[in-house]
């Protein structure tokens, strides 16, 4: 079974993704902390005249292997990622990646923002997880002050605004819910109940 998963930052689709991939059995991976990886390897970099070639060498020798989310998962990363994603090559290198990943014979489940537009268009299983912003920004704030992180839920609007801005008008990306995309709006759900949510249409959908 081929699960995609999309959603704009916070919506709680990693985390639906990795709920619905442990109840199935099937190896899960979060498309995101690729981009915010190859983000990561230029943060500080972005003025320089080879920003485009350090970002596109960072995605083609990325090791999937050694992502680490806690250092992956801070707002200024998430913004870094945006500026990478902007590039048509950096975006080659980790499509193929993806591709890669959704080829294993027991299935599997991919969250991201291109994933059942563009990644795995044949995915049998489709779902676009949103929440309006304010929400998201307090998840988001919830979720890094826990890691003692010294953030504030107006930075973090902020912050989710301009990548959602970013992802809306990234020429290279396909951020947009497909049209056999399930909807889920988690904004009034707790986590459990939008695991639920998500469970009974994957339920409903594959019989």
């Amino acid at each position: 079974m081929l699960i995609a998963v999309d959603g704009p930052a916070a919506s709680g689709k990693g985390t639906i993704a990795k709920r619905l991939a442990a109840h199935f059995g099937l190896a899960h991976l979060d498309t995101g902390l690729l981009y915010r990886a190859v983000g990561l390897a230029t943060m500080g970099k972005e003025g320089q005249a080879d920003f485009e070639s350090v970002a596109i060498d960072a995605a083609i020798n990325l090791d999937t292997l050694t992502l680490d989310e806690d250092i992956l998962s801070t707002a200024e990363v998430g913004l870094a990622a945006s500026k990478v994603a902007q590039i048509p090559e950096v975006r080659k290198a980790l499509n193929r990646m993806q591709r890669t990943f959704m080829e294993q014979p027991q299935g599997a489940i991919l969250d991201g923002r291109d994933i059942g537009t563009r990644i795995c268009p044949q995915a049998e299983v489709k779902l676009f997880i949103t929440a309006n912003a304010d929400t998201r920004a307090r998840r988001r704030t919830e979720q890094l002050l826990t890691r003692g992180l010294d953030v504030t839920y107006n930075e973090i609007l902020k912050q989710i605004e301009k990548r959602d801005k970013d992802d809306r008008e990234n020429p290279a990306g396909a951020f947009f819910q497909a049209a056999d995309a399930h909807l889920l709006d988690t904004s009034k759900l707790s986590i459990e109940a939008a695991f639920k949510a998500a469970l009974d249409i994957v339920g409903r959908v594959t019989g």
